[in-house]
């Protein structure tokens, strides 16, 4: 009897697991926002349980079937949502969220207040998100993160001058879920990257940050976000804070994808303009490499950090044994789906209403390039 039970109960575990499947043969080749406004798309989120796909506008947030029908939104953030990730921890959405005054801030151009700098974590229960334009109070909740405003207001001296931001912080942007680095199983952590500004006279801007955390006790910070009097409700500081080696870039990580199927870190990036690097717009961190504590290049004195490896594959610019893709899409969202399959935002205008829009591709990525599904 105890036999048959135990039967039964895996028998409908398979059936449960199979009425999920993802069946990637039926997938959409392409999926179209539509319309949204002025500000384009900023990041991508598949949702394989509910079947949908959440998009980041800079100020609005869509919920939209495989088809693209509108299934609801977020309207009225009044900072800059950018990449986003869905925990299957919880099932909620995690998006990187800032609120500063340089040109990026100020092109958003409703931010409130204009004396504090805050950047959060952006949390939503999306099974809430059921009607179009709703309020970020009825579906969001923040986290404050610590550390990168700590790096944003920082001065530092590099090439023997004073400069503003460590680590060329310009806040936080590309954001993923994944296990600890190194595993492809057990608790999920968030990882966070920053934006770095593009300078090529500084010597101390060649890595990618990436802070990551433990998200499993987060509750206890979580608060709603008023732009009028920005919260502070964080953890002191990240599980660990790891350095990736690319050369500069142009705002840092857009988009931080992680993939399952070979446990990959993805970062798409505006290409920087060193030209001694090769400044692609696309690396992959391995996620099979060990992180290693190593004195950073670049620093007028000596600093040690967490590095990561780039995954050797795609091309290699032996000058600087740098590896990368001259891919020239994802930095507006690319998100993983699993089996080497990514949808990856396209972003446009629309030709009648001049609003902005992306239409989302299927790719396959087969470690050596990007195609197409057709």
């Amino acid at each position: 009897m105890k036999r048959t039970i135990i039967s039964l109960c895996l028998a409908l575990l398979c059936a449960t697991i199979q009425l999920h499947a993802l069946d990637f043969s039926e997938l959409p080749r392409q999926i179209q926002s539509g319309p949204q406004g002025k500000h384009h798309v900023q990041g991508i989120a598949f949702d394989e349980k509910n079947r949908c796909i959440y998009m980041s506008f800079t100020t609005t947030l869509i919920k939209v079937d495989l088809q693209g029908r509108m299934l609801g939104s977020v309207q009225g953030l009044t900072g800059h949502l950018g990449c986003m990730a869905l925990n299957p921890d919880d099932g909620r959405l995690y998006a990187s969220l800032e609120y500063k005054h340089d040109g990026i801030g100020k092109g958003i151009g409703t931010q409130a207040n204009d004396k504090a700098n805050g950047f959060y974590v952006a949390i939503f229960d999306v099974d809430r998100i059921t009607r179009t334009n709703m309020d970020a109070a009825e579906v969001m909740t923040t986290v404050y993160i610590r550390e990168a405003v700590a790096d944003y207001e920082a001065k530092v001296i590099n090439q023997g001058k004073e400069v503003d931001h460590r680590h060329g912080c310009s806040g936080i942007d590309g954001l993923a879920i994944a296990p600890r680095w190194g595993k492809k199983g057990g608790r999920q952590m968030l990882y966070t990257a920053y934006g770095v500004y593009g300078d090529n006279n500084r010597t101390d801007n060649d890595y990618q940050v990436i802070l990551c955390y433990d998200i499993s006790k987060w509750k206890r910070y979580e608060q709603p976000l008023s732009s009028e009097n920005l919260h502070q409700s964080g953890p002191k500081k990240p599980s660990r804070k790891y350095f990736v080696r690319t050369g500069n870039t142009t705002y840092g990580v857009q988009n931080l994808a992680y993939d399952k199927h070979s446990g990959h870190m993805l970062a798409a990036v505006y290409p920087g303009k060193k030209t001694e690097w090769p400044n692609y717009n696309l690396f992959v961190i391995d996620g099979t490499q060990k992180p290693k504590k190593t004195n950073l290049h670049g620093f007028d004195h000596p600093t040690d950090g967490w590095t990561l490896s780039l995954l050797p594959q795609g091309e290699h610019d032996a000058k600087t044994n740098t590896w990368g893709y001259r891919f020239p899409y994802g930095s507006t969202g690319i998100c993983s789906l699993g089996d080497g399959y990514f949808y990856v935002s396209h972003p446009g205008k629309d030709a009648q209403t001049g609003l902005q829009c992306t239409t989302l591709y299927l790719y396959k990525w087969n470690g050596s390039r990007w195609d197409q599904v057709r």
